[in-house]
């Protein structure tokens, strides 16, 4: 678990494997793509707001699902996500949300360079979201799937960033090293990876981020 202070009060995130964070605010349990494989879900607690960045089953996935839900859950979602969740909130890039005063904003999350054998990018442009949550100021990016994609360098303050790191699906370590420069969070952490070579990136980054990574 990791604490940060903001405007809004004290966040504490914890990744829970692959993509899946759970951030607990102010008494919330927000989740973002909950996935049974990385986390027993039935030691989780209710959600109160659930961040799906695309419909691929490793980010939306019923079987974690079924454990977090409650009658008041609320969803913020892609329009994948909406044939299995009708009642969800669905966001397209530069669209927001105001979840009780936190704001929430998609942006865009997509491959350029890796793609399928049928030459289809694995997350085309437009169909999947990264999330910027903004607690009074203090702003946390979720990357979702994603490259390093020039949208970035107009995202804004960063002050916590989660961005993934593996392949063929996202970013290499070149690639990742250049998305960090684009956004320059003042922390990061890398997550949605396959292995982590935590020194070796460190090296790689530029000066003012500060991996969180162990």
């Amino acid at each position: 678990m990791n604490r940060f202070k903001t405007p809004m009060g004290e966040i504490e995130i914890t990744i829970l494997g692959h993509a899946s964070l759970v951030i607990k605010w102010a008494g919330k349990n927000i989740f973002v793509d909950p996935y049974s494989e990385v986390a027993d879900y039935s030691l989780q607690p209710k959600a109160d707001l659930v961040l799906l960045t695309h419909h691929h089953y490793d980010h939306l996935d019923n079987e974690a699902l079924r454990h977090i839900i409650a009658t008041d859950t609320v969803f913020v979602t892609n329009q994948g996500c909406k044939e299995h969740l009708p009642h969800a909130n669905v966001l397209i890039q530069g669209d927001k949300f105001n979840y009780h005063d936190v704001g929430i904003e998609a942006v865009y999350a997509y491959n350029i360079v890796n793609k399928n054998d049928d030459g289809k990018p694995f997350h085309p442009r437009g169909e999947g979201n990264g999330y910027i949550l903004d607690f009074g100021g203090y702003r946390v990016y979720i990357a979702g799937d994603t490259e390093d994609i020039p949208e970035m360098r107009h995202l804004g303050e960063i002050d916590l960033a989660f961005m993934p790191k593996n392949l063929p699906y996202t970013m290499s370590d070149p690639m990742f090293v250049k998305a960090v420069e684009m956004v320059m969070p003042k922390r990061l952490f890398a997550y949605h990876y396959f292995e982590l070579d935590v020194p070796k990136l460190k090296a790689m980054l530029p000066r003012g981020v500060e991996l969180m990574n162990k």
